[in-house]
């Protein structure tokens, strides 16, 4: 059986996994980048075409300054020692999210990191960073507003294509899967508009902890549900 065509991940637990064992958080942020670099491998092997993954929120910032220091180097450690293992892999990297927000290094090592792997053909890891949904339809509907008062556009002619097109995801199909680890069961402000039908699979499991047979058992779980697409039970 083929696996979802797009699986998004919140990676939620690294702070939980790292006070369980007693260490500082950075500890389980940096174990959480070593299993994202494991589910990207992952998804590849399954056949997974798209995989997105939560890595900041806008939210994040909020954080103290100390921990968004090591997140956002650990982000730079990722973005300098990793890349070249994914354009050799195959993989399309790309990023979403309010750049502007970001440290100018990172930013730069965003750009060359998706111009690199643009033409790969392989699997392709959206990264959302400094990313909130409801912040992104805000900035979608102030673009339509926009074209709207300059003319060019009319109030008739704004459908749902029109505002996916000004979405971060534009071009890149919903999810059909959404897993969030650690027991949480909600989306914090994660694609909230394209995950209007996908399904949702909540796993126990911490972040850190993460595994193939985690990304498996959540797509067992994936196929065992009816996707009805709002239509009723025939």
């Amino acid at each position: 059986m083929a696996p979802p065509r797009h699986v998004a991940i919140i990676m939620d637990g690294n702070g939980r996994w790292a006070r369980a064992r007693g260490l500082p958080r950075v500890m389980g942020h940096r174990r959480g980048t070593d299993a994202a670099r494991a589910a990207v491998r992952s998804a590849a092997e399954l056949g997974i075409e798209y995989l997105t993954l939560y890595s900041f929120s806008s939210e994040n910032w909020r954080r103290p300054l100390e921990e968004v220091s090591e997140l956002m180097a650990l982000l730079r450690r990722y973005l300098q020692s990793e890349v070249a293992d994914l354009h050799a892999n195959n993989v399309r990297l790309r990023v979403i999210g309010d750049r502007q927000r970001l440290p100018n290094d990172i930013v730069g090592l965003i750009e060359n990191s998706e111009a690199l792997t643009r033409d790969n053909r392989g699997i392709q890891v959206i990264m959302a960073l400094s990313y909130g949904s409801r912040g992104e339809i805000t900035e979608a509907v102030r673009a339509i507003a926009e074209s709207v008062r300059a003319g060019r556009l009319r109030a008739d002619d704004i459908t749902e294509a029109l505002v996916e097109s000004q979405l971060a995801t534009a071009g890149i199909p919903d999810p059909d899967l959404v897993i969030r680890t650690s027991g949480e069961k909600r989306l914090s402000n994660f694609l909230l508009w394209q995950a209007a039908y996908a399904e949702l699979v909540f796993l126990d499991t911490l972040w850190p902890d993460f595994t193939k047979r985690d990304l498996e058992d959540a797509i067992r779980e994936f196929y065992r549900r009816h996707r009805r697409y709002g239509a009723s039970v025939g």
